[in-house]
């Protein structure tokens, strides 16, 4: 089945579908998923926007109305009931595009150049145009195949480029999602400030080190 109709999903669907996504691709010995291993990939804090905190309850409703929709799929061979997406063939999108909307439903918000980045676990795009490519196809989808799946978002203030974001939830706040674009750094990056302190605080540590090893070695540690 594929859905020719616009697909609403909240934020909590939206995470459990991302996440049974990512887990197909990145850790494919432990999938499908059990519902306590999805609940864990749901809350991890790494490579999620916004984090958040899903129960049990949480994710086994996400799973009812996502099975409703063709969106997941149950295997029940074993003891446990595991799940597995159904994402590619539900929504009718090519595995680039599916890799695509799977990473901002996950990540939020994000540039072409950061979707290449993001995705080298998941597939590997050739070069930034192919990922534009696939992303405005996306945007331009016709009606009967259910309308936009993202939409190209106006550059935020002091950002170099613009980001794209999903349509799967509904409509976005731009204005929002603008604040929320320049909050995390004028390259657009997430946590761009914070590598760059870690990265001072490295450098920092080598020179103390280069010092300290010069000083023993009764040489100068000014370069000629």
């Amino acid at each position: 089945m594929t859905l020719t109709q616009p697909t609403t999903l909240t934020p909590i669907e939206a995470r459990v579908l991302g996440t049974l996504m990512e887990k197909s691709r990145t850790v494919p010995d432990s999938y499908p998923l059990s519902l306590n291993s999805l609940m864990l990939g749901c809350n991890q804090k790494s490579s999620r926007d916004p984090v958040m905190e899903l129960s049990e309850a949480d994710v086994a409703s996400a799973l009812e109305n996502l099975m409703a929709l063709s969106l997941m799929r149950t295997n029940t061979s074993g003891r446990v009931a595991r799940y597995e997406h159904n994402f590619q063939r539900g929504i009718g999108v090519p595995e680039q595009s599916a890799v695509l909307l799977g990473l901002l439903m996950l990540r939020g918000p994000q540039t072409a150049a950061e979707l290449r980045l993001n995705t080298e676990r998941w597939y590997k795009f050739a070069d930034i145009s192919s990922v534009e490519g696939f992303l405005e196809e996306l945007q331009d989808r016709s009606l009967d195949k259910g309308g936009p799946l993202v939409i190209k978002l106006a550059r935020a203030p002091g950002a170099r480029e613009q980001r794209w974001a999903h349509l799967l939830c509904g409509p976005v706040d731009e204005a929002q999602l603008a604040q929320s674009g320049s909050a995390r750094g004028t390259d657009g990056a997430p946590g761009a400030l914070a590598r760059i302190e870690q990265l001072e605080a490295e450098v920092a540590q080598l020179r103390a080190t280069v010092q300290l090893l010069c000083t023993e070695l009764g040489v100068s540690a000014t370069a000629p």
